[in-house]
């Protein structure tokens, strides 16, 4: 049986896109933010994929993220793959936008998020960003992989093979399905392209290109004016503005 999956990382980083590999493979169960109380119950001598579980009464989660860690590792039973999604911060700013816009709609909310409401809305979806690649990211690091957004885009199908050969899927028999995911997987519209489903209340037709978005939608003054939120946790993950 393949490696059990957990999918983790900021709103608007691919998350959505890169759970709906494992709805596209048919040796795995594919939930996409399911409440936390839900994963209790799975059935786990199947191989399951979950991306981001949602906060559940009764679950005190975790600072910085939506579960509480300890309690879903005790929860699963056998070998557990989690991967931590990052993606272009200036891009995800840009992503975030519609989202937060909505009284901060991407979840976990940092615990202080009332106090940035009256914050310009390019300061919010910076400052959410920076909280979850530092505190959320912080509480996993030690038993993550980083799964870059850019990797995913620039070849879908070496990163859906690359991603089995580490959970043990059998490409042979599940070639099929993952070349049908690697298709969908585009840096911009096109009639392959097709969007993960969570994303598309979040899509905005503002931009051309999904890496390097930024560039098309903020101006000078505005990328320099987040850049003090995010500067140090960018370079952490290798990212610039180059």
């Amino acid at each position: 049986m393949p490696k059990h999956v957990l999918i983790l990382g900021c709103g608007r980083s691919g998350t959505s896109i890169f759970g709906e590999l494992f709805e596209q493979l048919s040796c795995y169960t594919y939930y996409s933010e399911p409440p936390y109380a839900s994963l209790k119950t799975l059935n786990y001598q199947q191989a399951q994929a979950v991306k981001v579980p949602k906060e559940s009464e009764g679950y005190a989660p975790t600072t910085g993220l939506s579960f509480p860690l300890e309690d879903l590792l005790a929860t699963v039973k056998g070998p557990l793959q989690v991967y931590w999604q990052v993606r272009h911060p200036l891009d995800t700013i840009c992503s975030l936008r519609l989202g937060i816009s909505r009284h901060w709609g991407h979840h976990p909310r940092p615990h202080d998020w009332e106090d940035w409401l009256d914050k310009p809305l390019l300061e919010q979806c910076a400052y959410h960003w920076n909280y979850i690649n530092t505190i959320g990211y912080q509480q996993v690091q030690s038993i993550v992989q980083i799964s870059r957004f850019e990797d995913m885009l620039a070849n879908p199908i070496g990163f859906a093979l690359d991603l089995s050969k580490q959970l043990g899927v059998d490409i042979a028999k599940h070639r099929s399905e993952l070349e049908a995911w690697a298709r969908r997987v585009q840096n911009t519209n096109n009639e392959q392209f097709v969007e993960a489903k969570t994303s598309r209340p979040y899509s905005t037709k503002d931009h051309k290109v999904r890496v390097g978005r930024w560039r098309e939608n903020l101006a000078e003054e505005e990328m320099l004016g987040i850049l003090p939120l995010i500067h140090t946790t960018m370079k952490e993950f290798n990212y610039d503005i180059n």
